[in-house]
C-alpha cells in the first residue's frame, strides 16, 4: 500500500465528513484497489461524529475507524492511527480540510526520489484561496521573540514557499512522513496534547539526519482554527513551547524562554484590566499557569 491517510476527529461531524467526502471523491479508484486507505481516529466525539462516518464507511473500501474513549490529544490519536496503518507513507490530515485535487500521489511520487527527505509538508489555502503560512523556522530564542513581538504574523517566520524547497518544521494539517522513520522517531510526543507537536518532530527529524520540505503543488483548503478556539489554541502553544525548551534546549535557554512568554502574558493581562476585557485576562493567566 502507498498511501494512510490518517485523521483526527473531536466534534468536528460536519467538517470531518466534508474532509471523507472530498477524500472519496479525488482517490476512489486507488481506494477501490487499496493502494490508499483513510484512517478516522475519533476522539470519543459527542456530536454523532461516530455514526455519521460509520454510514460513510459502509460506503467506501478501505475507511477504517478507530475509536478512542476518551479525548487522548492530537500527537496520540495520530499515533494510535499510524500503528494501524499498512501504506509506505503516512499522511496526517486535519478534519477541517477539503482536497480539491490528486496532490497527494504527487507528494509520495517526491518522496519516492529523495530518499533523504523524511517529512513533506502541503500547502494549505483559506476559502477565499489565499494562502496560509504552513511552514516555518525552530523557535530560536531570537525567532521566539520576533513571534511574540508579532512578526511571525508578518511573515518573518512562517511561510508558504511558490517551489519545492527545504524548510524547517511544516504543519501537522497535511504532513507527508514515511512510515519506517515515523516509527524510528516514536511518533508524535504525546506529551504535547496539540499545538508544537509538528515543529517537534520535525526537530527530531532533523537531529536524526532527515529533512523537511515544503510541497506547494496540490490544492487543499484549510479552515483555520476550525477544530479549535483561539483561547485554547495561545494556552497550547505557551505550553507547548516550554515543553520543547525543556526537552531540546539548555537550562538557560528554558528559562530565557519562559522570562520572555510570561512577560508577553503579564502585558496582555495588564492589557485586559485596562480594557475591561475578562477573556483577555484568563487566557493568559492559564498559559503561564
Amino acid at each position: 500500500m502507498k498511501l494512510s491517510i490518517v485523521i483526527l476527529s473531536y466534534n468536528t461531524k460536519h467538517l470531518t465528513l466534508v474532509c471523507l467526502k472530498s477524500i472519496i471523491s479525488q482517490y476512489r479508484p486507488e481506494l477501490e484497489k487499496k493502494e490508499l486507505e483513510i484512517i478516522v481516529v475519533d476522539n470519543a466525539s459527542s456530536d454523532g461524529s461516530l455514526r455519521e462516518i460509520s454510514v460513510l464507511k459502509s460506503q467506501v473500501s478501505n475507511l477504517i475507524i478507530i475509536q478512542n474513549k476518551e479525548n487522548v490529544g492530537f500527537g496520540r490519536g495520530c499515533n494510535l492511527g499510524a500503528k494501524n496503518a499498512k501504506g509506505k507513507y503516512i499522511l496526517f490530515l486535519n478534519s477541517d480540510t477539503s482536497v480539491l485535487d490528486k496532490g497527494f500521489l504527487s507528494m509520495a511520487e517526491f518522496l519516492d526520489k529523495n530518499p533523504n527527505v523524511g517529512i513533506l509538508g502541503g500547502k494549505l489555502m483559506n476559502d477565499d484561496s489565499s494562502v496560509q503560512r504552513s511552514c516555518g523556522k525552530f523557535y530560536s530564542l531570537f525567532n521566539l521573540a520576533l513571534m511574540l513581538l508579532g512578526f511571525e504574523r508578518l511573515g518573518f517566520l512562517r511561510s508558504s514557499p511558490d517551489r519545492i524547497q527545504k524548510v524547517d518544521w511544516v504543519s501537522g494539517a497535511c504532513m507527508m512522513v514515511r512510515s519506517d522513520i515515523f516509527r524510528k522517531l516514536s511518533g508524535f510526543d504525546e506529551k504535547l496534547f496539540m499545538y508544537i507537536e509538528d515543529m517537534e518532530i520535525c526537530f527530531r527529524a532533523e537531529k536524526l539526519g532527515f529533512s523537511t520540505y515544503f510541497y506547494p503543488n496540490l490544492i487543499l483548503r484549510h479552515k483555520s482554527l476550525g477544530s479549535g478556539n483561539r483561547a485554547f489554541a495561545i494556552i497550547n502553544i505557551y505550553k507547548g513551547i516550554l515543553y520543547f525548551y525543556k526537552k531540546h534546549k539548555t537550562n538557560l535557554e528554558y528559562l530565557v524562554a519562559k522570562t520572555l512568554l510570561t512577560v508577553k502574558a503579564k502585558v496582555l493581562i495588564l492589557v485586559g484590566f485596562l480594557t475591561f476585557n475578562q477573556d483577555l485576562r484568563d487566557r493568559y493567566r492559564k498559559a503561564i499557569a
